[in-house]
């Protein structure tokens, strides 16, 4: 890491992480690297696509502000599985994709996290060209990390680190529902 101009500490060299699988703890992992991060002075940008519903982790960025900042692209329902998607849906995704390439470009985060993007993807919300063009033009001193079910394999062979999540058990199979401050 090396200061710039303003004297806060940048990363030299940025990679590009996906966070994968059917399995809980993608979204929870990138929030561990930005509290991780904000430990060390960087600051963390995390789009989230496809949630507009309030999660737990908006109240602890709220607290952390300009270390992690968070911003949804979402309705606070659930998309469901239509062919083709729902406009809102798409608009929706494309402004959110516009606004987290802005902050990728901004020059004040160190992190940007597309969370739920690979999962957008699948949605037929963003294409992989969308996700391709963000790994070709990232800044150089800028990590990005995507995340969601489901990443396309032309994303994963672009990627410097690709963790998949996967499921030994879940007490969602035996009828536990998601908790307050555990799972949102």
């Amino acid at each position: 890491m090396a200061p710039n101009s303003d004297n806060r500490i940048r990363l030299e060299k940025g990679y590009v992480q996906i966070y994968t699988g059917n399995c809980k703890g993608k979204t929870t992992a990138a929030l561990g690297l930005a509290f991780r991060a904000m430990g060390s002075g960087l600051r963390t940008f995390i789009g989230q696509f496809m949630k507009g519903q309030h999660y737990g982790e908006l109240d602890a960025a709220a607290r952390v502000t300009p270390f992690i900042t968070i911003e949804q692209y979402g309705r606070k329902d659930l998309v469901h599985v239509k062919a083709p998607p729902l406009p809102e849906d798409v608009r929706m995704a494309q402004d959110g994709l516009t606004c987290a390439r802005r902050a990728m470009f901004s020059g004040d985060y160190d992190i940007v996290v597309f969370d739920e993007i690979l999962t957008a993807h699948w949605f037929h919300l963003i294409s992989v060209e969308d996700i391709l063009e963000l790994v070709r033009t990232k800044p150089d001193n800028v990590e990005i990390v995507f995340t969601g079910r489901y990443a396309p394999q032309e994303i994963i062979d672009v990627a410097d680190l690709v963790t998949e999540m996967t499921e030994v058990r879940h007490y969602y199979v035996q009828g536990v529902c998601a908790r307050r401050g555990i799972e949102f």
